[in-house]
């Protein structure tokens, strides 16, 4: 027993040293308090306490940084003001076109970019959810239409046209379905101006080339009471007040709403808010195709609603009787009546006589009913048209926006509930909205906090369990079989009479004792029950809550649970909304309440990613250096496959050949790291974990892989290009080869041909020319022998016994003989002086021409043949002749115009006319 004490002694001063030491390092923390706002990511917080979490986030948001990661979550904080560039296009390009949007500042945008990116993801692509929670006011409304802004932008086709038409409309119209939900769907209440009334999860559809095809809108919990009934100081849905406070003259006389009419459910009209534009909203559904008349039908139905809630009963004076209407009362049942399309003795049948069918014979028995019910059946009708109203809208925007399955294969969801409520009057609806935060936190428990340990203990990691809120008590007190307060409800409606609230009070204690998350106040005198929350205890009335009001979230859940979430954690600094206000206590048991500091510290102990070894072998295999370990990994696998064909267990050595595989891989590329074992002999500090069917990493160690694997693949692809190019080449060249050789035999024949018919036209032509020319050869000899006739010569000849060669020297010959040939060829008709002059102007003439040139076949002199030579050259070109002196031109210095030709053509231009 002494030893007991002493070693309880000694645990105690080393849990004091414990906590001494812990204290010290979150002072000297905290103690920097101009480096707490860098601290973009909580993960890297050391230590993480609700304190040094607290203090950094109270940091970054003095600084304007709204945005902090916190291991699977985003934290926001809203500044309650307009921050500008935060949502800009030009940020929302940034963080699409980033290579590591990580890297960047945490933003919504990062988140979106992730998600779009997982769904284009080779390792495991799977269908993106992004699960948007907070209080109300706290910005879940604005996140989700920033969002949805993003993804619009960003999942556009910019190759085809019609393609990139097709995504305009549907951004457009997925855009536009925003200001309708809220007009229809969204309030005034207490925490803020515009609360979402309802649930709603949108899909955005992705096609195999990840471009948005298409889109659809599921809503659930609609607070449908709240067109009954506003709490003090809240209001109606905004569509009432903005059809009374902005349809024109012409309007308000078809819908029959004259200005500054009084409306029972209409409270605090007087209030403008930012959310009661009525052209907004117009402008919004003829975009999504519903033209005027429809418009014109549903603002009908809203404003025979408003007159509905102003039909007043008061009790009879016969018991027997059905309730009296109020004097002014008739005219609103007549004016809701016209606008409802209902007649009104039908319309006041509805709300004042009840129908019960009974006994064996099914005996049809009419009962009036009393003040009270008439007021509980006007407004269960008002709930019930403004419900179907709701849907009806819902259908039109999913039928504008959707595509058939067939043209999507993805899709990123995006889920936006109103927040957790606690009022000092709470009731059904409260239950309602708390129950289906209950259900998203138990989501995000069940996900992260708890799945991921008992993983990392199932496969095989050294893990020390941290502890965490699990809210599945509060579940099963609410909806738990066989009992439960929902099944309680829904017997006491079934039973079909006037309900107790004190009896029913009693029914609850009796039937859930058991759940310590029930308790009830013993201080109030109303029927009441307390249930323990995750975000906190709850105090909820019974009066007027037994009514079936429960939706079924199983379909939502289903869904959620078939996608990879991701979390954005709306936190609301302040109650009252004033902008740049941080308050430590509302944000803390915000923090507290969804369990933030916990799941901070399983982010920065685990490990974010996790990939099975089939995975992993199919996706990095191509990172091993040794191809004949490739090859015997392959043989390993068939054989396991045959084995298992025969009923042999074999997936032991499969795993252990597996982990032979990856650590390979691991150490080829994973610089200063090995893979842990799962004995847990590895480092502390490593960051890659090998489990029993799973790789552990961080997010360091992916990076690795991925950038090695881009690395090996432009390799690759740039061998497969230089062969391909090489072939092409080669190809090229040989084709080239080919037309060479074709084309030179086909011009070869061309030009043969074209040279043949070339020469005979060349011989047709000089025989031609030849012919010409012996023609005129012989008519000049024929002019000059009958020149000779009448010529002196023959006197002169007679006188001088001597010949031409021995008595005439030739120069002279040459130089007088033109003068015999103008005396020859001169004008005989004519006498006397006219004679005379014409043969002193060809002398004159004579004597300009230099020279002249006479052709003599006679001895070599004398005149035998006088013929003036052709003018210039002869030519004789063909276009591309193959002939290669063609274009040849013979010289032409040693020629002139000589001949007697030349002597005729002189005088026809000098001899006066």
């Amino acid at each position: 027993m002494p030893k007991q004490v002493n070693c309880q002694k000694e645990d105690s001063v080393t849990q004091n040293d414990m906590n001494e030491s812990f204290e010290e390092e979150v002072r000297a923390f905290l103690s920097d308090e101009e480096q707490l706002h860098l601290f973009d990511d909580l993960t890297k917080v050391n230590p993480v306490t609700t304190t040094t979490v607290l203090k950094c986030l109270q940091a970054r948001y003095t600084v304007n940084l709204f945005y902090t990661n916190a291991g699977c979550s985003l934290v926001a904080l809203n500044p309650f003001q307009p921050i500008s560039c935060l949502y800009s296009p030009e940020l929302m390009r940034e963080y699409h076109v980033a290579v590591r949007p990580q890297d960047l500042k945490p933003h919504i945008f990062a988140v979106a970019e992730q998600t779009y990116r997982n769904v284009q993801s080779q390792i495991n692509p799977i269908n993106q959810s992004i699960i948007v929670s907070g209080e109300s006011g706290a910005g879940k409304t604005w996140t989700s239409r920033c969002l949805m802004k993003f993804y619009a932008s960003v999942a556009a086709s910019a190759t085809s046209p019609k393609g990139n038409e097709a995504v305009e409309r549907i951004e457009k119209r997925v855009l536009d379905s925003n200001p309708i939900m809220e007009a229809f769907g969204n309030a005034c209440t207490l925490r803020n101006n515009n609360s979402s009334r309802f649930g709603k999860y949108i899909q955005l559809h992705l096609d195999r080339f990840h471009h948005l095809s298409s889109a659809s809108i599921q809503t659930f919990l609609l607070e449908k009471t709240r067109v009954a009934y506003q709490a003090p100081n809240e209001r109606n849905f905004h569509i009432f007040y903005q059809i009374t406070k902005g349809a024109t003259a012409e309007e308000r006389l078809a819908w029959n709403l004259p200005e500054g009419a009084h409306y029972r459910w209409l409270p605090n009209s007087e209030r403008n808010l930012e959310e009661d534009c009525f052209e907004v909203t117009r402008d919004a559904m003829f975009h999504l195709g519903i033209d005027h008349s429809t418009q014109n039908n549903i603002f009908k139905v809203l404003s025979g609603l408003l007159h509905l809630g102003n039909i007043q009963f008061s009790n009879p004076v016969d018991e027997s009787q059905p309730c009296e209407l109020e004097d002014k009362a008739k005219d609103f049942v007549k004016t809701a009546g016209d606008l409802l399309k209902i007649p009104v003795e039908e319309l006041l049948q509805s709300l004042r006589i009840r129908t019960i069918t009974a006994g064996k014979q099914q005996q049809v028995v009419k009962k009036p009913c009393s003040r009270t019910e008439c007021d509980t059946r006007r407004d269960c009708l008002a709930k019930v048209i403004y419900a179907k109203l709701f849907e009806w809208l819902v259908l039109v925007i999913n039928e504008s926006i959707y595509a058939d399955t067939s043209l999507w294969t993805s899709f990123i969801g995006l889920l936006d509930v109103y927040g957790f409520e606690a009022f000092p009057e709470n009731n059904l609806e409260q239950l309602c909205i708390n129950y289906a935060n209950e259900k998203l936190q138990q989501h995000f428990v069940a996900h992260y906090l708890k799945a991921q340990q008992e993983e990392y203990a199932s496969e095989g990691l050294q893990w020390s369990f941290i502890n965490y809120q699990d809210n599945q008590s509060c579940l099963d007190l609410i909806e738990g079989n066989p009992l439960s307060i929902f099944s309680l409800l829904n017997e006491e409606c079934r039973l079909n009479r006037s309900s107790n609230p004190d009896l029913f009070q009693t029914r609850i204690e009796k039937a859930l004792s058991d759940n310590q998350c029930l308790s009830r106040d013993k201080f109030s005198k109303k029927p009441n029950f307390i249930i323990s929350h995750y975000a906190g205890k709850v105090c909820y009335q019974l009066a007027a809550m037994v009514e079936k009001n429960k939706s079924s979230l199983e379909n939502l859940m289903q869904i959620l649970n078939s996608t990879e979430p991701h979390y954005i954690r709306c936190i609301k600094p302040n109650a009252d909304c004033q902008a740049m206000t941080f308050r430590k206590e509302e944000v803390l048991s915000q923090l507290q309440a969804c369990g933030i500091v916990e799941a901070i510290t399983i982010s920065a102990a685990g490990f974010p990613i996790r990939i099975s070894f089939q995975s992993f072998t199919d996706r990095y295999e191509i990172l091993r250096k040794s191809r004949r370990s490739s090859k015997n990994n392959a043989c390993d696998k068939s054989n396991y496959h045959t084995a298992k064909k025969k009923g042999e267990t074999a997936a032991v050595d499969d795993n252990k050949a597996s982990r032979s595989v990856i650590a390979e891989i691991l150490q080829n590329v994973v610089t200063g790291q090995s893979a842990a074992e799962p004995t847990g002999k590895g480092s502390e500090n490593t960051s890659v974990y090998c489990g029993k069917t799973k790789v552990f990493m961080a997010n360091s160690v992916l990076e690795q892989l991925e950038a090695r694997r881009a690395e090996v693949l432009n390799k690759k692809a740039f061998c497969i290009q230089c062969f391909w190019r090489r072939f092409k080449q080669k190809k090229l060249a040989k084709e080239r080869r080919c037309a060479t050789l074709i084309q030179a035999a086909i011009r070869s024949w061309l030009a043969k041909n074209r040279f043949q018919r070339m020469r005979r036209a060349a011989d047709v032509i000089k025989r031609g020319w030849r012919k010409w020319k012996a023609k005129m050869a012989a008519l000049a000899a024929a002019e000059l022998d009958e020149n000779d006739e009448k010529t002196p010569f023959s006197a002169m000849s007679a006188k001088s016994p001597c010949s031409l060669e021995t008595a005439w020297p030739l120069s002279a010959i040459i130089q007088f003989w033109p003068l015999g040939l103008v005396l020859s060829a001169a004008p005989v008709t004519i006498v006397g002086l006219r004679r005379e002059l014409s043969l002193l102007a060809c002398l004159k003439v004579l004597q300009g021409i230099g020279c002249y040139k006479m052709e003599s076949s006679f001895l070599g002199c004398g005149i035998t043949s006088v013929r003036a030579l052709p003018q210039g050259s002869v030519r004789f070109h063909c276009k591309k002749s193959p002939l290669h002196y063609a274009n040849v031109s013979p010289h032409t210095a040693a020629y002139s115009t000589t001949g007697f030709n030349q002597i005729l053509l002189d005088r026809k231009e000098l001899l006066p006319t």
